[in-house]
């Protein structure tokens, strides 16, 4: 296997790893709007730390599922001419389009959410209500974050498919047929 794919292979994984997690944050925020709901007409309350709380794990959750989505191929991707294409003219698009729009937008978005989310550090930005969670300069981070797990998984997919687009084609074995094959015990029995 070559270095770059089996930098392509960490990548992945790491990616993986952030898909794992969120999807305990999803489980975790299912079960925290629950009880917002419970509270709220089982109890006539309510918890405004707890609706803070889902809305941090729901931002959580698709800023950095983002990267996820990308290593899984459950982006959307509008494949009516991808699909009918070869393993090389895939790898082709993969390859142009990862470094013709998604790494530009990932430095955009990387460089136009720095300064946002410096702001909020400095500052160390809180719950606008009353009751709610402190560190929505924590829940900023995640913007320029993203960017970047997005770019490095766009940066594996590159490799993976430059890897493709660089291997050289193996004449093809003919795969063997039933009659080239003898018949096996169990097939001359049942004859």
């Amino acid at each position: 296997m070559s270095p770059l794919i089996r930098w392509a292979h960490r990548l992945d994984a790491l990616a993986a790893g952030s898909g794992r997690l969120l999807g305990w944050f999803t489980l975790i925020m299912v079960l925290l709007q629950s009880a917002v709901v419970l509270l709220r007409y089982g109890f006539n309350g309510g918890s405004v730390a707890l609706q803070d709380a889902v809305v941090y794990l729901h931002g959580a959750a698709f800023m950095l599922g983002l990267a996820y989505a990308l290593q899984c191929d459950a982006h959307v991707r509008v494949d009516v001419f991808y699909r009918k294409m070869g393993e090389r003219a895939q790898a082709w698009v993969n390859a142009a389009g990862t470094l013709v729009f998604l790494l530009p937008l990932c430095t955009f978005i990387l460089v136009g959410s720095w300064q946002f989310a410096a702001a909020s550090w400095a500052v160390h930005e809180g719950s606008a209500s009353a009751g709610g969670l402190p560190g929505v300069f924590l829940l900023k981070s995640l913007i320029p974050l993203a960017a970047a797990t997005l770019a490095l998984q766009g940066v594996a997919q590159f490799a993976r498919a430059l890897g493709r687009l660089m291997q050289v084609d193996e004449p093809a074995t003919p795969a063997r047929t039933r009659r080239d094959t003898a018949p096996t015990a169990i097939e001359e029995v049942s004859a």
